[in-house]
């Protein structure tokens, strides 16, 4: 789940203080122990000098030994008890095993000096210094860090807020919602009161968008059943006539089925126009009957070819949906088997989570099965109709949770199939 931006800017902070406290710590850790070593070494090196330039002064000055030092000293050419710990050290510094003692050798032309002296007190007077300050810097970082962090929500308060009312914000409730101007807080700041402006000002005009869509599809339902309806009650009537010619009642039920046609395709338009929130009116529909009146309707197109119409399956399906949205699925693909196939058959087969529609007709390339669902398209300019079929068929399988899908190959037809969510 994606954070907010409190608990980024937490985070942020969290993290920022973590490795400002690190950079403090390594510094200050890194800082002490070179002065540390600094300081040491100057110390052994004036020690030694002290003991050459008393040493050219009185050639039997022995080495003084005090609490914290002890100077050795082997002249050139013989050998001295020397302590274990000093008898295998070659010149230079030396920190031996422990805390507090480091050892400097020397060589000279009179022999070879050992300079051992413990700095215990030094060192944890220094280590104490260096861990107090980390404390103090880490103190006044966390202070700062905190301080800043309580400062930096204070400054994205306004912004929270903004998102805590978007989230629940309707855009249909316009000015009187939850970011009316009347309702936002006096100190969210002049930006957020410029998007909380912009997003009410967005609400109205989706407000009438949406009323605009609902008087439309009124209007629609009305102006455009209505002529329809005339004709179906007129082709009713000149049907009842007796004596009328055969061609002439072929012609007449080509033009009630048209106008069914019409207003099934005005339901599915109207019905794909209408939001998605807004349930359209379902009942329960029989599949087989569906299917049944759909290849009589088809029927006519396969007039005069040697083409097979048939319906297989045993399963005996029910859905709840619209009235019309199957059966205008379901007929644009079967109008489309009917029209490219010219010889060999059209299958409708009915099972229980699908229908499938296979013929043997002309088939797609893959180029245009890539483009058959694209509005308008047609792989034959010449062809009839407007190249909305497979598109109004995708849409409304998407709307109501019925995938489409399609396979096809030049000369081996096209196998369509609707699947049942």
């Amino acid at each position: 789940m994606p954070q907010g931006l409190p608990r980024k800017l937490r985070y942020a902070f969290l993290v920022q203080a973590a490795l400002a406290s690190l950079v403090i710590v390594v510094g200050i850790t890194v800082a002490c122990a070179l002065a540390l070593e600094i300081l040491i070494n100057a110390r052994l090196d004036a020690q030694a000098e002290e003991f050459w330039a008393a040493r050219a002064a009185d050639p039997d000055f022995l080495p003084p030994r005090t609490s914290t030092s002890e100077l050795h000293f082997v002249p050139a050419g013989t050998a001295a008890a020397l302590p274990e710990a000093l008898r295998r050290l070659p010149p230079g510094h030396h920190q031996l095993p422990g805390f507090d003692r480091n050892v400097l050798v020397q060589d000279s032309r009179a022999g070879r000096l050992y300079v051992d002296m413990s700095f215990a007190h030094a060192k944890r007077i220094l280590w104490g210094g260096a861990l107090a300050l980390m404390l103090a810097g880490m103190l006044a970082l966390y202070l700062v860090t905190w301080l800043t962090y309580r400062t930096s929500r204070r400054l994205i308060a306004p912004v929270s807020w903004l998102a805590g009312e978007v989230a629940h914000w309707e855009p249909g409730a316009g000015a009187a919602g939850a970011l009316a101007p009347e309702r936002i807080p006096g100190d969210v700041g002049s930006e957020v009161r410029q998007l909380s402006g912009a997003l009410a000002d967005l609400s109205q005009r989706v407000q009438a968008f949406v009323q605009r869509e609902r008087d439309f599809t009124r209007d629609a339902s009305h102006e455009l059943r209505t002529p329809l309806t005339v004709i179906r009650v007129a082709t009713d009537m000149l049907l009842a006539e007796p004596g009328l010619p055969s061609r002439a009642q072929r012609s007449l039920q080509r033009i009630q089925r048209a106008g069914r046609d019409m207003e099934a395709v005005i339901d599915a338009f109207l019905i794909l126009a209408r939001e998605a929130q807004v349930a359209p009116e379902s009942v329960e529909l029989d599949v087989r009957e569906v299917v049944l009146e759909e290849v009589e309707k088809v029927r006519p197109l396969l007039a005069g070819k040697p083409v097979d119409l048939r319906v297989t399956g045993t399963a005996n399906p029910r859905l709840r949906a619209p009235p019309r949205v199957l059966g205008v699925m379901l007929g644009n693909l079967l109008s489309n088997a009917c029209v490219f196939t010219e010889a060999g058959g059209v299958e409708v087969e009915i099972a229980a989570d699908r229908l499938v529609v296979s013929d043997t007709g002309i088939g797609m390339t893959s180029e245009t099965l890539a483009r058959a669902y694209d509005p308008f398209y047609r792989a034959d300019q010449f062809a009839a109709g407007k190249g909305m079929g497979l598109s109004i068929v995708r849409r409304l399988g998407e709307r109501f949770g019925w995938p489409v899908s399609l396979e096809s190959a030049p000369g081996r037809g096209t196998v369509a199939v609707i699947r049942f969510g």
